[in-house]
């Protein structure tokens, strides 16, 4: 069966991507380190299960994720087995290694150091980098990484003033030069996505761990806003981390007591009805309007069939009824009525 696919309706063009896309944080080595045979073998599989969205970031192994994605998509054409790839602006890789890779959560990082900058040059620099790194004449979609509160704290409005204006220029200008086709924000803060709505013409925006079985409150405040946008979502971290996959991390740290307890709920109806909670959590995003994609990490092959495998698990729609009738899920959350990922 082939892979469903939704249409971004750029400003300047239309891109058609998989409702399953491919997430390159775990490619990069995220908290441990990926062999890059397992990381070729994964894209290489994703693409031959029919995966045509895979996105990246400079920040992921410090270039790593990069460098082995571009690695792998060269060697396939574009004009015969179309893809869509995206990676992102809003950090520099300088020139030296870290002190301790393993803080920032790439154990076997590339030898370079993450520096913020959202500036017009800085921007125009990181993609001309990431096309250097990938090997590619073409990125098709560029998010502005990590913009927030949640990363920054007390910097946020220093950087997201330079984001809303220097940095906005410069992506407006590689799509107008259409050598991007859309850009928008990668983020794990829906607050910050609904703010840069108010700062021009936003083409799709990534948001991480922010629409989950876990936490909806995006439907009542982001997506009415980007729909009036004509602003299409991509969902990352549909697992929250990796809670939802039977981990004990939400939100890239120790999950609290609340956040436990609730997936120990669901953990019961799914018993119940027979569901496998990731499952559940790969296939509730994508019953929302606004959504069009979902893009999980897959760190090796086995990961990656695991994943395909719960896209295809039939659900019930007595399941998603009892998750609203606990107070799991709010009555007027929408919940899938069929297979969203894959066609008949």
């Amino acid at each position: 069966m082939p892979l469903t696919k939704r249409v971004i309706p750029c400003a300047l063009t239309k891109l058609s991507i998989t409702t399953l896309g491919l997430g390159g944080a775990a490619l990069g080595g995220l908290y441990s380190g990926v062999k890059r045979d397992d990381a070729v073998q994964t894209i290489q599989n994703a693409l031959a299960a029919q995966i045509n969205y895979v996105d990246t970031a400079p920040y992921y192994g410090f270039g790593y994720s990069e460098r082995v994605i571009g690695d792998v998509l060269r060697d396939r054409s574009s004009a015969t087995q179309p893809y869509v790839l995206s990676t992102k602006v809003g950090r520099l890789l300088k020139a030296g290694a870290v002190e301790n890779p393993a803080a920032y959560g790439w154990p076997n990082g590339l030898p370079f150091t993450p520096v913020f900058d959202y500036s017009y040059d800085a921007v125009m620099r990181s993609f001309e980098d990431s096309l250097q790194r990938l090997g590619l004449a073409q990125i098709d979609i560029l998010y502005m990484h990590d913009i927030g509160a949640f990363t920054h704290g007390a910097e946020h409005d220093k950087h997201f003033t330079a984001a809303m204006t220097s940095g906005y220029k410069a992506l407006d200008e590689l799509r107008r030069a259409r050598l991007i086709k859309a850009f928008g924000i990668g983020v794990n803060e829906w607050e910050v996505c609904k703010a840069v709505l108010d700062y021009g013409q936003w083409d799709v925006l990534l948001l991480a761990g922010r629409y989950t079985l876990l936490e909806q409150q995006a439907a009542d405040t982001l997506f009415p806003a980007c729909k009036a946008a004509n602003t299409s979502i991509v969902v990352g971290g549909p697992f929250n981390s990796g809670i939802l996959v039977g981990g004990d991390t939400w939100n890239y740290g120790k999950a609290p007591a609340d956040i436990i307890n609730k997936v120990e709920q669901l953990k019961v109806i799914c018993q119940q009805y027979q569901v496998s909670l990731p499952a559940a959590a790969l296939q509730f995003p994508l019953a929302h309007e606004r959504v069009v994609s979902v893009i999980p990490g897959a760190r090796n092959s086995q990961e990656l069939a695991q994943i395909l495998e719960w896209t295809q698990q039939t659900i019930p729609n007595e399941f998603w009824q009892a998750l609203k009738q606990q107070g799991l899920l709010a009555e007027h959350i929408p919940t899938p009525h069929e297979n969203l990922y894959w066609q008949a």
